[in-house]
C-alpha cells in the first residue's frame, strides 16, 4: 500500500504538468519556458544531492550521454509540449503523453537486442496507435493547419522521450539516482538560454502574471525536480514494471484537470482514443496476460468457476 500511494503521488506530480504548462504559455514564450523549468529543477536536484553528500561527475565522456538525454528528454520535448499546447488543449496533450511507452518499445525492438517485440506487442502498438489516428485523424480534415501541427509537434515530444528511454537504457545504467536528471537539466537549460535571448528576448517582454509565474515554479519545482525524487525513490524499491503504471494515470489526471480546471473540451474521438492508447500501452506491458494468468490460478475462485 506504501509503495502503491507514492506511484499515486508521483502521477499526481506528473498528471498536472500540461495544465501549468497550459497557464505559464499564456505569458512565458516555449524556450524562456523551457530555461525556467529546466533551470529551476536542475538548482532544486543539485542542492538535494549536495545536502545528501554527493556531487555532479567530473567531465568526460559521460557527459556527452548526458547532453544526448538532455536534448531528448528535456529541451526538444519541452520545447514541443510549450508549443503545441499553445494550439491545443492541455486534456489533449496529456492523453498524446501517454503514447510514449508505445515510441519506446517499437525503438527498443529496433536498437536493443533483448527487447524484442511479440505478437501481444504488436497488437498493444497497433491498438494504441489506433487511438493515436483517432485523436490527430479529426485536425487533419477540419483544415484548421495550426491545430494539426501541434498535435504532431506533442507526438514528437512523445517519441523523443522514447528515444531517450531506450538511450538511458543503453548508454546509463549505473548511474546514482538524481545524478543524471540534475546533470542533464542543467545542460537542456544552457542549451536552451541563448536560443531564448536570441529568438525571443524575455528581456524585451512584459512580465509574466502571478498565475503563469506560479506555474512555471510549480512545474519546475513540483512536476520536475520532486518528481524525478519520488521517481528515484520508487525504483530503488519496486520494479520498473510497476513504476511504469504511473503512464496509465496520468494522462486520465490531465484530462480531468484541463476539463474541471481549464473548461476545455473533448470530442467523443478524444475519449476513444483515450482509451484505445492505454488498452495499447497495458497490451505492450503484458498487464492483460498476467491478469488472465492470475486468473487461472487454481486457488482463485473465478479459476474454481
Amino acid at each position: 500500500m506504501r509503495n502503491f500511494l507514492w506511484l499515486l503521488f508521483l502521477a499526481l506530480l506528473w498528471g498536472p504538468s500540461f495544465l501549468f504548462i497550459k497557464v505559464a504559455g499564456e505569458d512565458i514564450p516555449p524556450l524562456t519556458l523551457v530555461v525556467g523549468r529546466a533551470g529551476i529543477a536542475a538548482i532544486v536536484l543539485y542542492t538535494v544531492l549536495r545536502m545528501q553528500g554527493r556531487n555532479l561527475p567530473k567531465f568526460g565522456l559521460i557527459w556527452k550521454h548526458f547532453a544526448v538525454m538532455a536534448f531528448f528528454q528535456h529541451a526538444l520535448p519541452f520545447t514541443l509540449f510549450n508549443w503545441g499546447e499553445q494550439h491545443i488543449s492541455s486534456a489533449l496533450a496529456a492523453i498524446l503523453n501517454g503514447t510514449t511507452p508505445l515510441f519506446t518499445i517499437i525503438l527498443a525492438h529496433i536498437l536493443i537486442q533483448d527487447d524484442r517485440m511479440n505478437s501481444a506487442k504488436v497488437m498493444g502498438v497497433l491498438v494504441g496507435f489506433g487511438g493515436l489516428i483517432l485523436l490527430i485523424g479529426p485536425s487533419l480534415f477540419s483544415g484548421v493547419q495550426v491545430t494539426t501541427w501541434g498535435l504532431v509537434a506533442v507526438t514528437v515530444a512523445a517519441a523523443s522521450y522514447g528515444v531517450a528511454i531506450v538511450y538511458s537504457r543503453l548508454n546509463l545504467r549505473g548511474q546514482p539516482p538524481l545524478v543524471a536528471p540534475a546533470a542533464q537539466l542543467t545542460v537542456a537549460a544552457l542549451f536552451m538560454l541563448p536560443l531564448s535571448l536570441f529568438l525571443e528576448q524575455p528581456f524585451n517582454l512584459p512580465a509574466p502574471s502571478w498565475a503563469a509565474f506560479g506555474s512555471l515554479f510549480t512545474l519546475a519545482t513540483f512536476g520536475t525536480a520532486l518528481a524525478f525524487v519520488v521517481y528515484y525513490y520508487l525504483i530503488e524499491r519496486v520494479s520498473a514494471t510497476y513504476v511504469s503504471m504511473v503512464t496509465y494515470v496520468v494522462p486520465v489526471i490531465g484530462v480531468i484537470l484541463g476539463v474541471l480546471i481549464l473548461n476545455e473540451q473533448l470530442r467523443w474521438s478524444a475519449y476513444i482514443g483515450c482509451v484505445l492508447i492505454l488498452i495499447g500501452v497495458m497490451i505492450v506491458n503484458g498487464k492483460f496476460e498476467k491478469t488472465i494468468t492470475w486468473l487461472r490460478r487454481p486457488g482463485n475462485a473465478v479459476a474454481r468457476l
